[in-house]
C-alpha cells in the first residue's frame, strides 16, 4: 500500500489537492482543515492511506501520523465510511475527537455534519477501548472537564471547535482552573 506521499502540491481544492511526485500527479483526499494549509507550489510529505473498493481506488492524506492513524480507527466504525471520518476529523481534531470518545461524550460529535445521536454514541462505543491505549500520545491538560466546558462555551459563543481547540491550546500552562477565567484567557486569542 501506498503509506506515504512527498511532492510538490500542483492543485488545490475544497476536498482535494493533487501533489506531484516523480512526474506523477496523485489525487489525495485530505481534511478541509489541513488543506487550508497547503499552498501551490508547496513542498509537501504526507502520511497517506489508499482505500481499495470494487470501483474505485482513492487515496487519503494527512499532515501528521496521528491523523492517519486516528482516521483508520475511525473508518472501522461499521456505518462510517471514509468520507464522514474525513469530516469528522476536519470538524474536531485529533484531540478533540480523542476526548470526547475517551470522556464518554457523544453529544461532542453530534456537532459534526452528518452525525446523528445514534451514530456518535456507536463512534463512542466501538472506538472507546482502541484510544484509550493512545493516552499517552496527548498532552498534559487535554483530557479535563474544565477544557471541555471551555471549549463548549467557546463554541456556544460562535467560534468553530478547531478555533475553539487553538484558544484552549494558547492557554498558559499557570491558567486557573475556574472555567470562566479559563473562558476569558481564550477569547484573548482571538484578538
Amino acid at each position: 500500500m501506498i503509506a506515504s506521499l512527498e511532492g510538490t502540491v500542483a492543485a488545490t481544492y475544497t476536498d482535494h489537492v493533487v501533489v506531484v511526485a516523480g512526474g506523477i500527479g496523485y489525487k489525495v483526499l485530505m481534511p478541509p482543515s489541513s488543506l487550508s494549509n497547503l499552498n501551490i507550489d508547496d513542498r509537501v510529505f504526507l502520511h497517506t492511506l489508499l482505500v481499495v473498493r470494487e470501483d474505485s481506488l482513492t487515496l487519503y492524506g494527512f499532515l501528521t501520523l496521528a491523523e492517519r492513524e486516528l482516521f483508520e480507527k475511525i473508518i472501522t466504525v461499521s456505518g462510517i465510511g471514509p468520507k464522514l471520518g474525513l469530516a469528522i476529523l476536519s470538524t474536531l481534531g485529533v484531540e478533540h475527537l480523542r476526548n470526547a470518545v475517551v470522556s464518554e461524550k457523544p453529544d461532542v460529535l453530534v456537532r459534526v455534519p452528518g452525525i446523528g445521536r445514534k451514530t456518535a454514541q456507536k463512534i463512542v462505543f466501538e472506538l472507546k477501548d482502541k484510544l484509550s491505549a493512545d493516552l499517552a500520545d496527548i498532552p498534559a491538560g487535554t483530557f479535563t472537564d474544565v477544557n471541555a466546558d471551555v471549549l463548549d462555551t467557546l463554541v456556544a459563543l460562535g467560534y468553530s471547535i478547531v478555533e475553539a481547540q487553538a484558544a484552549i491550546q494558547a492557554l498558559p500552562p499557570d491558567a486557573p482552573e475556574d472555567v470562566e477565567e479559563r473562558v476569558r484567557i481564550a477569547l484573548r486569542y482571538f484578538v
